[in-house]
C-alpha cells in the first residue's frame, strides 16, 4: 500500500524558509547595526585625532607668530642702532672738516677784506663781510675756487657801504660757497 503524507508539508516548509528569511534578515540588519556603528566610531577617531592635530597647529601657530613678534622688534631695533651707529660714524668723519673750513677761511680771506658773519647748514656756507672795493672780493673767490677745502663761490650781494671818506668807501658782500669733505686734488695746468 502506498503512504500518503497529509501533512501539511507545504505550508511547514514556507514556515521554515520565512524563518530562516526572517533570522536572516535580523542577522543583515545586526550586522548593518554594527558596521555603521564601526563607521561612525572611526569617524570620530579621525574627527578627534583631526581636531588634536588643529589644536596642535594653532598653538604652533601662536608660538611662531609671536616669534616673529619678537623678530620684528629685533629688526626695529637693529635698524635703530645702525642708524644710530651711522649718525656717530658720519660725526666722527665730519669731525676734522670744522678745522679744516677755519684753517682754509684764514688762508683764502685776502687782505682787506673781513668777514661779519659765517653760517654753514649742510655743506652749504654763507659768509657776510666787507671788502676795500669789489677787487678784494673777486680775490676772495678766486682764493675759495682755487682752496682744496671749499668750491663754488658764487656772488649773492655787494653794495656800496658808505659814500663818506670816513666809511673808507667799502663793500658789503655776501658769498656763498660750499665746503668739501675730501680735499679736491690739484690740477696742474
Amino acid at each position: 500500500m502506498a503512504r500518503i503524507n497529509l501533512l501539511p508539508w507545504r505550508e511547514e516548509r514556507r514556515k521554515e524558509q520565512l524563518r530562516q528569511f526572517l533570522s536572516m534578515l535580523g542577522l543583515s540588519v545586526f550586522m548593518m547595526v554594527l558596521v555603521i556603528l564601526a563607521v561612525h566610531l572611526q569617524y570620530n577617531r579621525m574627527i578627534s585625532a583631526q581636531e588634536s592635530r588643529n589644536n596642535f597647529m594653532k598653538n604652533e601657530i601662536t608660538t611662531v607668530e609671536k616669534q616673529i613678534r619678537e623678530i620684528n622688534a629685533l629688526a626695529k631695533e637693529k635698524k635703530r642702532l645702525l642708524a644710530r651707529m651711522e649718525v656717530i660714524q658720519q660725526l666722527q668723519r665730519n669731525r676734522p672738516s670744522i678745522v679744516h673750513l677755519f684753517e682754509e677761511m684764514v688762508k683764502v680771506i685776502p687782505e682787506g677784506a673781513h668777514i661779519q658773519s659765517l653760517k654753514q647748514k649742510g655743506k652749504k656756507l654763507t659768509i657776510n663781510g666787507i671788502a676795500q672795493s669789489n677787487a678784494r672780493v673777486s680775490a676772495y673767490m678766486r682764493n675759495i675756487d682755487g682752496s682744496p677745502w671749499l668750491t663754488k663761490p658764487q656772488l649773492n650781494v655787494i653794495q656800496k657801504k658808505g659814500s663818506s671818506k670816513k666809511d673808507g668807501g667799502g663793500r658789503s658782500f655776501i658769498l656763498r660757497a660750499e665746503q668739501l669733505a675730501q680735499p679736491k686734488k690739484a690740477t696742474t695746468k
